[in-house]
């Protein structure tokens, strides 16, 4: 769903969240991510729980990001309403070092827990294995 109109208020809210450095980085990582708990972000971005949890508060209140539950976990996702607006905003900092860093690390972090994964498969798979000879 795209925004249908932009108005000043809307505008001064986002323009408001965006002026925080902590507030960007994690934008960044959830606009070209997906949702993302408060713990992958600590670890990334090497922020308290405090603090993490405090930007997502302002950024969830400014009407930016969204909020799920999932068991003990809660999942912070980009509003579909303003994806337009936040892309354009990060189409000029594309290039920023600590952004493309913040990235690689994310990337790093989602690599291996997905070879964690894996690896629980495969030790169920092989138990399974056992029980069935």
């Amino acid at each position: 769903m795209r925004l249908k109109t932009f108005n000043l208020t809307l505008g001064s809210q986002i323009f408001k969240a965006c002026a925080d450095e902590s507030r960007l980085r994690i934008l960044n990582l959830i606009f070209h991510n997906g949702a993302m708990c408060i713990s992958d972000l600590e670890k990334i971005l090497e922020f308290t729980q405090a603090k993490t949890s405090r930007h997502l508060i302002y950024l969830k209140n400014s009407g930016i990001l969204t909020y799920r539950r999932y068991n003990h976990w809660v999942f912070y996702e980009m509003k579909e309403e303003v994806q337009e607006i936040i892309n354009q905003i990060f189409q000029f900092l594309r290039k920023d070092k600590q952004l493309q860093r913040d990235q690689q690390l994310y990337q790093t972090l989602f690599s291996n827990r997905e070879l964690a994964v894996n690896k629980l498969h495969r030790e169920a798979w092989h138990a399974q294995e056992e029980k069935g000879t």
